[in-house]
């Protein structure tokens, strides 16, 4: 055997687990004989409280019929910062609770992880588990996590991505949490639940269905038995995003997306993600923006940039896409997946590039409003040399860029963040 084969980046492949799931139309009314079944008495429910839509209210009042006791936390944050976990911390041990229920997308379920992991450490800081596998103590309260978005992929994922706004308020960071202790007990995956998200959202939660199929089909881990799920879900994410986005009713996209987003979820567990996810993370951190948004925007660049070391595979993404490569070259078949993905975001109206990003962008946008006087301050995205630099730095010292295709550094990382900022995406089409 050659020795440059046993230097390979990742030789060893590590496989990891999934909760149960119950999926489809009707599976949230499962919740309080779940619960039930796995030893609740009195559940701490986290989410960001989902205005307007009645769903926390229904599911807690379902709890309460079967006999459970419910006391809620409903003031998680978008990209959830450290102190939303520490104060449910604080709520869940002076309530004397036995297990956690989140109802939400992403936040709400990493900020249940984290506190569960922060529960079964005596309630030791969230920060302190940044990294791989950090918990000591695997016997986390039991958790069901409850979605009401397609995008994130949490409810079965093995991670969960914080904001640290403490250790250094001047410079925020997020960043992952890898830890097999954090899977949650039950995940619940209802369609009928997304019908309420509003259109920018569902649009920016498929993008990032989109960013977690793709990254692990080309990641450098090349984690043989998640190809086909992250194939299946970029195929799923073309077919039914429009439709989703556009005709919230409508139950077969609502499905189409359900399954797009847990399949995808499945695919990066153990694939691994990239650089989409790194500038995600990092533009999240300075500006608290949201996930799939800056997913979409990143995702096109970070195609173009990692393409010359996967040709075949981003042929097989353009085929997965829906386009017909009949008569192309792998070389063209990829610049075509690059395309249909532009098409793609253009088509459900979401912003190009961050400089464009505005309070009034999105719906539920946080732009120069967080918590800190950091966030005050950080009303508009300047994308000045001086913001560059500093998201370049970020995402070098993200979890997810050792995955990323193509190898990394400052000096290749910045252009692919600069072009984020400012570039026109037509400039990536041939």
């Amino acid at each position: 055997m050659q020795v440059d084969e046993l230097l390979k980046p990742f030789p060893i492949k590590e496989f990891h687990p999934f909760p149960r799931a119950l999926m489809g139309p009707g599976a949230h009314e499962m919740i309080g004989p779940e619960a039930l079944k796995l030893g609740f008495r009195k559940t701490l429910i986290m989410t960001s409280g989902l205005r307007g839509t009645d769903v926390v209210h229904k599911i807690a009042e379902s709890m309460k019929y079967h006999g459970l006791e419910v006391v809620i936390y409903d003031k998680v944050e978008s990209n959830p910062k450290d102190y939303n976990v520490m104060d449910a911390v604080s709520m869940y041990q002076e309530n004397e609770c036995d297990s956690f229920v989140s109802i939400g997308g992403g936040s709400s379920h990493d900020a249940c992880k984290g506190a569960r992991v922060s529960v079964a450490h005596d309630g030791r800081n969230v920060n302190e588990f940044e990294g791989f596998n950090m918990s000591e103590n695997p016997k986390n309260p039991p958790h069901i996590a409850v979605s009401t978005t397609a995008g994130t992929g949490s409810e079965t994922s093995w991670a969960y991505v914080i904001t640290d706004t403490t250790t250094d308020p001047g410079k925020p960071h997020k960043y992952v949490a890898f830890d097999d202790a954090s899977v949650t007990t039950l995940a619940i995956d209802d369609p009928v639940l997304y019908y309420d998200l509003p259109v920018d959202y569902t649009a920016q939660c498929g993008f990032d269905v989109l960013a977690h199929a793709s990254e692990p089909y080309v990641s450098r881990l090349n984690f043989e038995p998640s190809l086909g799920n992250a194939l299946r879900a970029i195929k799923l994410t073309a077919e039914n995003l429009r439709e989703a986005t556009w005709n919230g009713q409508d139950l077969k996209g609502r499905e189409g997306m359900m399954y797009a987003q847990y399949i995808a979820a499945q695919a990066f567990n153990s694939g691994g993600l990239g650089i989409i996810h790194s500038i995600s993370h990092a533009v999240s951190a300075f500006y608290d923006t949201h996930h799939g948004l800056n997913n979409a925007i990143a995702l096109p660049r970070v195609w173009a940039f990692n393409m010359p070391t996967q040709y075949k595979r981003f042929a097989d993404m353009a085929q997965a896409m829906g386009v017909d490569i009949g008569g192309m070259t792998t070389v063209q078949a990829a610049d075509a997946a690059l395309a249909a993905a532009i098409r793609l975001l253009r088509d459900v109206g979401i912003t190009e590039k961050f400089t464009d990003v505005t309070q009034d962008s999105y719906s539920k946008n946080r732009l120069g409003q967080g918590p800190t006087a950091f966030y005050e301050k950080a009303k508009v995205i300047t994308g000045d040399q001086e913001d560059v630099d500093r998201i370049t730095n970020h995402v070098l010292g993200d979890a997810c860029t050792p995955g990323n295709a193509k190898e990394c550094t400052f000096d290749t990382v910045r252009p692919v963040v600069e072009h984020c900022m400012n570039g026109d995406l037509d400039d990536l089409l041939g």
